[in-house]
């Protein structure tokens, strides 16, 4: 499994080469918000909340919007209705009369949702807002049936669903970027070298002072006043190439899965490292002792335990001082070690101060 990696981190160790501002991060402000709302679904096929008492109290609201009061104390079966949550995400930018897709999903008892319908639904942003209104059918791709004698047959998940276009922007939320004293860039990842090499695109641009970094996400570039200016100073911005620095060595261990991934920038120290494998293997082999005819015996199973134990010799290899990556993956390839074995030997080389990365285990 290990030789597998050799040609995916081969691609790691190649040389950095330039990248477009715009894959490195983003403008503050430009950024999209999470909607949500609760409401009713109707036109199922039997497969709703039935008698839930808040699925029926929500039910009776909707009605009464329509000047139709059920009488108190009356709980109408509603298999065909259920009650629901709809997120959807409002992009960066959107305006009034736009229109965005939702997720719809069942809160109650509801076994499916495939044919509904979902009602009116106002979505709220994080400030309690209402940006948009959701209504539509429902296009889900799970399938739930049930028999009479209880027996069920689940496809995916057929308690959610989605609604394509489904709701309608009805607010702007404003971004502040026209106005703002100075437009900020934010890195997707902090690193002090890769924001200084971003501001000196920059500059070397738009001329010296046009940009600063104010720390290792941040950084600041001055902009004149107006929305159609800085719409086309931040197109430009953008697309400039700029090199991102090196990543800090780390080798990511996945313990669950025996994936072991080690980035371009890993060194390890001088070291000796050896590595044997212990292997125990037990066979049974139990006899049946038969006794002979007309001796009263009783017939007996003799156990019989085979043990052997089996220790590979793997001889020690020397880790030179400073090897790159294609060294250490030949280096343990070189003794056969298994996935498991390299995090063994990684986490000693670590323990030893011989390995120069952060070893970070999921």
């Amino acid at each position: 499994m290990i030789r597998f990696f050799i040609a995916f981190l081969a691609l790691i160790a190649a040389p950095v080469s330039a990248e477009r501002i715009k894959d490195l991060g983003a403008f503050a402000g430009v950024r999209p918000n999470q909607l949500v709302g609760y409401g009713i679904v109707v036109g199922l096929a039997g497969t709703g909340d039935d008698n839930l008492e808040y699925t029926v109290q929500s039910m009776k609201g909707v009605t009464s919007r329509f000047g139709i009061n059920l009488p108190a104390g009356i709980n109408p079966g509603l298999k065909n209705a259920a009650a629901v949550m709809v997120t959807a995400e409002l992009p960066a930018f959107a305006k009034p009369g736009q229109r965005i897709d939702v997720t719809v999903s069942a809160i109650g008892k509801a076994k499916s949702l495939r044919g509904g319908s979902l009602l009116l639904v106002p979505l709220q942003g994080a400030d309690g807002n209402i940006y948009a209104m959701a209504q539509g059918s429902l296009a889900v791709g799970g399938l739930g049936v049930e028999g009479a004698d209880g027996s069920k047959l689940t496809v995916n998940v057929p308690s959610s669903g989605r609604i394509p276009d489904g709701a309608t922007v009805e607010r702007a939320v404003e971004t502040g970027f026209a106005t703002a004293e100075d437009l900020r860039f934010n890195l997707a990842k902090a690193d002090f070298t890769t924001a200084e090499n971003v501001s000196e695109a920059i500059n070397k641009r738009f001329g010296a002072g046009t940009a600063r970094p104010l720390d290792a996400v941040s950084i600041a570039i001055k902009a004149p006043q107006g929305a159609e200016v800085r719409t086309a100073l931040m197109s430009e911005v953008q697309n400039l190439a700029v090199v991102a620095a090196e990543p800090a060595a780390k080798v990511i261990v996945n313990a669950r899965t025996g994936t072991v991934v080690i980035n371009s920038a890993v060194r390890v120290g001088p070291a000796a490292v050896t590595h044997g494998r212990l292997t125990v293997r037990i066979d049974e082999a139990p006899r049946v002792s038969q006794p002979a005819p007309f001796s009263n015996g009783q017939t007996a199973v003799e156990q019989r335990s085979n043990v052997q134990v089996e220790e590979q010799a793997n001889p020690m290899f020397m880790l030179d001082p400073g090897p790159k990556l294609a060294d250490i993956v030949k280096a343990v390839n070189g003794i056969g070690a298994s996935p498991a074995d390299l995090v063994a030997i990684l986490e000693a080389l670590k323990e030893a101060g011989a390995l120069k990365a952060e070893l970070i285990v999921l």
